[in-house]
């Protein structure tokens, strides 16, 4: 049994070993980009010659490939490239959190908390801690990815780990399960906002509601954490082995050492401002006139100040403990040192602007080309007459597949939801249980899938601990995740389809 276990083991790091030398092979990320718009812009003329046309479920429209290789293109190019860089939609963000976190990570603020929690937590529930606020993370919309990556490698450094592997960690467990959470959040809102029009093609008596999916959303976070947990340490973490930081612009304090009484002092406060800070957006967020609240419906998920700035409120959320922290600790001395901290926040994020701005052409040719769109109505095509298991087999795979093409979930359902859920309604099944199939094949392929606009800022910061690091060995790392969870989350609905239990509130399986 323990040679079997480890013929298997080795079958498995072979297997990575290939993914890395692969992806290693592969050009700097944003020459990659550059070839990728280059290479489909050649695609769209080349199908274009074959005048390919799909008719779509919710508009009726005829759709046609449009070449990039052509006039209207190359006008189109030259219109809009400026646009779609400033207009990329994880860019503002990413930058306006960093300002707020950069002032918490440069005070020194984030690296004595995380010694204090070290020192304070036992171990074996620090990981599992982390993966959980992974996943429920996606409940503040797109602060997961960005935030939680960089804690935790300095968290798993002061564990004796990798801290790559604590990238890898968190951000498999924020993209990866981005749609199991104990709460209804916002990505439950944008879902809904497809998929009630798109029931609505077939028949006016079906009701589909916000919170529909969830119970199955919540019991997935039981099933995603021992998962993510157990591909942690039985893969990642050995397979990265012990941290040398002689090539890494991070280093690390051997000594390891606890806290002096002015570090927990300042600490202490900071967490306290962090607390107060929360409790404060809690209270004002209450008022059904509240300011946070959408002005026409009062709700805070759908078109609510809390959700829209929620960038600027995570800012802020790490912007004032940091100041405390800092000042406490007489980190900076007057407005330029805090200028100057800002600053260099910005200055590391250089690597991931240059990326950004290729990134967004592709995702601008896609969607001008109508190429994802083609692509997505021709495959769901293949899955018309089949039902049970193989059809939740299939429309999982589809939109696991087509994550690696169109990068936002809500744009993929628009796409999606008048194509699977009008097909699948006249087949008996509810829009509860197509929404859900369509979220776990979005959610498994999250971690590897190029066209996440995070994958280039979790580079930047495998790069900081490991000069290095290239996009392909980053992948090996996440690769793990994405196979566990394409077996175990699709494993789980097929049994909870199996057992024909409901959902969610007003979301059964089956139309009655």
């Amino acid at each position: 049994m323990i040679s079997n276990t480890k013929e298997k083991q080795s079958l498995i790091n072979r297997f990575l070993n290939i993914v890395e030398k692969v992806g290693n092979r592969l050009p700097d990320p944003s020459i990659l980009f550059f070839l990728m718009c280059l290479g489909l812009a050649i695609i769209t003329w080349v199908v274009s010659l074959f005048h390919i046309t799909v008719k779509h479920p919710g508009t009726g429209d005829t759709i046609a490939i449009k070449s990039i290789l052509s006039k209207d293109g190359l006008m189109m190019i030259l219109n809009d490239a400026i646009k779609n860089f400033s207009e990329f939609p994880a860019l503002g963000l990413v930058l306006a959190v960093m300002l707020g976190v950069g002032v918490a990570e440069k005070t020194g603020y984030f690296d004595k908390l995380m010694v204090q929690v070290v020192h304070k937590a036992p171990k074996k529930f620090i990981v599992p801690v982390i993966i959980l606020i992974g996943i429920i993370g996606n409940g503040a919309g797109d602060a997961a990815p960005i935030v939680l990556p960089p804690l935790t490698a300095m968290v798993f450094i002061k564990l004796g780990y990798h801290p790559i592997a604590g990238l890898a960690m968190a951000y498999a467990s924020a993209l990866g399960g981005f749609s199991a959470n104990v709460m209804i959040g916002m990505a439950d809102a944008l879902l809904y906002a497809f998929t009630e029009p798109a029931a609505k093609i077939v028949s006016d008596t079906v009701h589909v509601n916000v919170a529909m999916n969830w119970y199955f959303i919540a019991a997935s976070v039981v099933v995603l954490l021992p998962s993510v947990y157990w591909v942690t340490m039985r893969f990642v973490i050995p397979r990265l082995g012990s941290y040398d930081d002689s090539n890494s612009d991070i280093h690390v304090d051997d000594e390891n050492t606890g806290l002096t009484r002015e570090e927990n002092r300042a600490v202490f406060w900071a967490n306290i401002s962090f607390f107060i800070m929360i409790a404060l957006v809690i209270i004002l967020a209450i008022p059904q006139n509240s300011f946070l609240r959408n002005a026409k419906t009062g709700s805070l998920l759908n078109d609510a100040p809390i959700i829209n700035g929620v960038g600027l409120i995570i800012l802020v959320l790490f912007l004032v403990p940091g100041l405390v922290y800092g000042i406490l600790m007489k980190e900076f001395k007057n407005t330029k040192d805090l200028g100057k901290m800002l600053a260099d926040s910005m200055s590391s994020m250089g690597s991931f602007i240059v990326i950004v701005f290729f990134a967004a052409q592709l995702l601008a040719f896609l969607e001008w080309s109508n190429l994802g769109v083609i692509v997505a109505v021709k495959g769901a095509a293949l899955l018309q007459g089949q039902n049970g298991v193989i059809l939740i087999l299939g429309i999982i795979l589809l939109s696991a597949i087509i994550n690696l093409l169109i990068g936002s979930a809500s744009a993929k359902w628009g796409i999606l939801a008048p194509i699977f859920i009008p097909m699948l309604m006249l087949v008996g099944f509810h829009p509860a249980f197509t929404q859900m199939l369509y979220r776990i094949g979005d959610s498994i392929s999250n971690p590897i899938t190029p066209m996440m606009p995070y994958l280039p800022l979790l580079l930047s910061y495998a790069q900081k601990y490991d000069n290095n690091m290239k996009l392909g060995a980053l992948l090996s790392s996440l690769m793990p995740y994405t196979i566990i969870l394409s077996i175990i989350w699709p494993l789980f609905m097929i049994i909870w389809y199996l057992l024909g239990w409901p959902l969610g509130p007003g979301g059964p399986l089956q139309i009655k």
